[in-house]
């Protein structure tokens, strides 16, 4: 998967920002549980990218998908928060 600069770039801020916004949820949110995962698995894959500054094109399939389920988490907490 070939990926320009820009849309490697957002991609990653994009995770760091999802990473620190899914630590914030609180203990109590039923969501809180589902998205530590996420969170653990989108932290190994910045790791990998620090490490070797590129990651394979399943890796990156991978952390979009994170990106999506991270977001969705979010959403639901969020949704769960204001009730």
């Amino acid at each position: 998967m070939k990926l320009s600069p820009a849309k490697l770039s957002q991609l990653i801020a994009s995770a760091n920002l999802l990473v620190s916004r899914l630590e914030r949820l609180s203990a109590d949110s039923y969501w809180a549980h589902q998205a530590s995962g996420v969170r653990g698995s989108l932290l190994r894959l910045l790791d990998r990218y620090q490490q070797i500054g590129n990651l394979t094109d399943q890796e990156w399939r991978h952390l979009e998908n994170d990106l999506r389920l991270g977001y969705h988490l979010l959403a639901l907490a969020a949704r769960e928060a204001y009730q």
